[in-house]
């Protein structure tokens, strides 16, 4: 692979900016400084820029703790995307977000360039579940918590069967293995409640741990799912 792809690819910059980079005598392969962006190399060589060491990965996964207030878009005119709101580390060429959280949702998220993981997450057929931390305006009462599970209409649409654990009298745990649109707060309608904050606590095997809102972590593959691809 020649050496300014690879920098693009590992995310240094574009193909103009790797050009100055390397103009610069800021990479080195092998312990050489290196000023051609036509060299071969290979992906076990040592390659370091400003003497950190560039580690090459085709694919990669982030998780944010996603805040109240930005879209779930790679791009907007308009509206604040997440895209927007990540630090500068991470790497996000083609980076693209795994589903969606409405803009008034926060939480777990998965930002990945792997478009056939992400397919398989978001398939129906994977039954892929999703935990929300869902707070009513009103009680929800055992009565609701057996109609959330067994199934609820949401406008010409019966849900799957879901889980739900109680917090308090208007907090659940809410786990469903669908992604319908505005879902969790359409099931909430169907028991005469209404969402007042939402929160994605677990997206497959993810969960939040200790990441704080707007915090962004790097993952592994292994620790999202067992799918191979």
């Amino acid at each position: 692979m020649r050496l300014d792809k690879y920098l693009t690819e590992c995310g240094i910059g574009s193909r103009s900016e790797v050009k100055k980079i390397l103009k610069n005598k800021e990479i080195s392969v092998n312990g050489k400084v290196v000023m051609s962006p036509k060299v071969n190399i290979e992906k076990t060589d040592n390659i370091k820029y400003r003497n950190e060491t560039i580690i090459y990965k085709e694919y990669r996964y982030y998780v944010i703790n996603k805040p109240s207030g930005c879209i779930t878009a790679t791009e907007d005119n308009k509206q604040k995307t997440i895209m927007d709101i990540l630090p500068s580390w991470v790497i996000k060429k083609n980076l693209f977000p795994v589903g969606r959280l409405d803009k008034d949702t926060e939480g777990l998220l998965l930002l990945t360039n792997n478009g056939v993981l992400a397919h398989k997450l978001l398939s129906p057929k994977k039954h892929v579940e999703k935990v929300y931390y869902v707070i009513g305006k009103k009680e929800i009462s055992d009565e609701d918590m057996l109609r959330l599970e067994n199934g609820i209409d949401i406008g010409g649409y019966i849900t799957k069967k879901a889980n739900c654990k109680r917090v308090s009298n208007n907090e659940i745990n809410l786990t469903i293995s669908e992604g319908r649109f505005h879902q969790v707060k359409k099931m909430l309608h169907g028991i005469n409640n209404e969402v007042v904050y939402l929160k994605r606590i677990r997206f497959a095997n993810l969960t939040l741990k200790d990441l704080k809102v707007g915090e962004v972590i790097e993952v592994e593959k292994k620790e999202i799912t067992s799918y191979e691809v």
